[in-house]
């Protein structure tokens, strides 16, 4: 039996050895090419089980090639590589019909399994596009090239031609309504309207009525009829931010909704056929709630269809100098001066922690592109806003014991106590933690080595002197308790 046949196209030689030889050890025929003129010479004579292609290429661009491809050979899979590794890149491929989109650099062993799959399955029936305006839209919702985002833009990209409902987890300011504005703009419901409620912002007696509607006097109040967000959501996206602060009568409701496919409005006896597409978002790790009964678990899978987790700013600190010039460059669209970063301002940004995550990077260069004197941003102007924002977080601790009594060790032994019952609370099973000494201390030490460490701009001898402590200690209590001290101020 003869070998498949796998046709690579990409101008980087090295690339072309790599694959030639990982694909020639895995028993498969490889043919390869520099450009795209011949690559489409052999797709047109018929050669080739499966296409590798890149995205740049000297005499055309990869993904123009996906529909004449589909054109004349259907059966034929595709698979896209591209050191451009936008999310735009992962929708174009998606949309054009290739079978996968892999960023450069690639895991050799993901592609050789993604080869595998696409020999070993058939073809999906898909309709051949024209690029069309949306298509080559080049506008960036989402910004980074870390692993994390790349396999984000993949999710994003697959989902492109399905309408599967999708829950997004992640904490506050990692940019969930943006990941479901990108579903739903590439998506197969974009010529519909995107719907955005905040579950968290609506009390709690008007949540049913701001989502179902209500009739006219249905409640004291209620002089007219009011559509509801699934009326005004009607052929397109509905996105449901803070779905863990649903109150419980309102989730019975939404649970109807998405096992029925239909409502009815507050006073209101027809039904309402729902044509929306559920977008969900929450901080809250859910399945804990289900398991302290404050979330429905029948609800929660028929919202988990595709879970997507969005990361901390943290964990994709490589990231942050491509937001921060970005944040910076839509500041001097908006009319403010133009700033641009040398590389110690972006090393001093990526050794911050970011607890406000992407939201208050966009704050922290908002601000420096407004106050900032100089056309460079240095690290000193960084480290004077992050500074603040040290300041910041450490204060709440500060002002609750500061409150709590003028004197005394009161208010520390209240929290301890505080913290001994939750544990118990916790762990009613009778087995407990172990490490509560510890756990407490640590608390104490962090906010005040934060607020010395803030007092004295980040000088380690200073701090150390005002705590009483060795530097050494001080240097070693630092790198126990995870706390970020920005390079350069030691």
């Amino acid at each position: 039996m003869t070998p498949p046949t796998v046709l690579i196209a990409d101008d980087d030689r090295s690339i072309r050895t790599v694959l030639t030889q990982a694909l020639g050890r895995s028993g498969y025929q490889v043919r390869t090419t520099s450009n795209a003129a011949t690559l489409w010479r052999w797709v047109e004579d018929g050669e080739g089980d499966l296409v590798i292609t890149d995205v740049v290429m000297p005499d055309e661009n990869g993904l123009d090639l996906l529909p004449r491809i589909r054109r004349v050979r259907p059966d034929l899979r595709v698979i896209v590589m591209s050191a451009q590794s936008t999310l735009m890149t992962a929708v174009k491929a998606a949309q054009r019909g290739a079978f996968e989109y892999l960023p450069k650099p690639f895991d050799l062993k993901e592609l050789l399994a993604v080869v595998g799959r696409a020999l070993a399955s058939p073809l999906p029936e898909m309709a051949v596009r024209e690029p069309a305006a949306r298509d080559v839209d080049e506008r960036l919702p989402l910004i980074g090239r870390s692993a994390a985002m790349q396999e984000i833009y993949r999710t994003i990209a697959r989902l492109t031609t399905a309408d599967l409902t999708v829950m997004i987890n992640g904490e506050s300011g990692t940019g969930k309504e943006l990941v479901a504005r990108a579903l739903h703009d590439y998506g197969r419901r974009r010529a519909g309207p995107f719907v955005a409620i905040n579950m968290a912002a609506i009390p709690r007696e008007l949540i049913e009525s701001e989502l179902f509607g209500h009739e006219r006097g249905a409640f004291t109040g209620a002089t007219t009829r009011s559509p509801g967000r699934f009326e005004q959501a009607a052929g397109g996206t509905l996105f449901l931010d803070e779905i863990g602060d649903m109150p419980a009568e309102a989730q019975t409701r939404l649970l109807r909704v998405l096992q029925e496919g239909e409502f009815t409005t507050v006073g209101g006896r027809t039904p309402i056929r729902a044509n929306v597409r559920i977008i969900a978002a929450t901080h809250r790790d859910l399945r804990a709630a289900i398991r302290q009964g404050q979330f429905r678990e029948d609800l929660f899978y028929r919202l988990n269809v595709v879970p997507i987790r969005l990361p901390p700013l943290r964990e994709r600190a490589e990231d942050i100098g491509d937001l921060a010039r970005h944040f910076l460059d839509r500041a001097a669209a908006e009319g403010l001066a133009a700033k641009s970063l040398d590389r110690p301002a972006v090393e001093a940004m990526m050794a911050y922690r970011w607890p406000g995550n992407v939201r208050e990077l966009e704050n922290v260069m908002r601000r420096l592109a407004a106050l900032c004197p100089d056309e460079v941003i240095t690290s000193d102007a960084v480290q004077a806003e992050l500074d603040v924002t040290v300041i910041h977080e450490a204060a709440p601790a500060t002002a609750t014991a500061t409150a709590a009594t003028p004197a005394g060790p009161e208010p520390l032994a209240r929290a301890i106590e505080r913290h001994i019952r939750q544990f118990l609370a916790a762990h009613q099973d009778g087995i407990g933690p172990t490490d509560i000494y510890d756990r407490v201390l640590a608390e104490v030490e962090r906010p005040l080595i934060l607020m010395t460490l803030a007092a004295t701009r980040g000088n380690q001898i200073k701090a150390a002197a005002m705590l009483g402590l060795n530097r050494n200690t001080l240097r070693k209590k630092i790198r126990d308790l995870d706390i970020q001290v920005v390079r350069g101020l030691s």
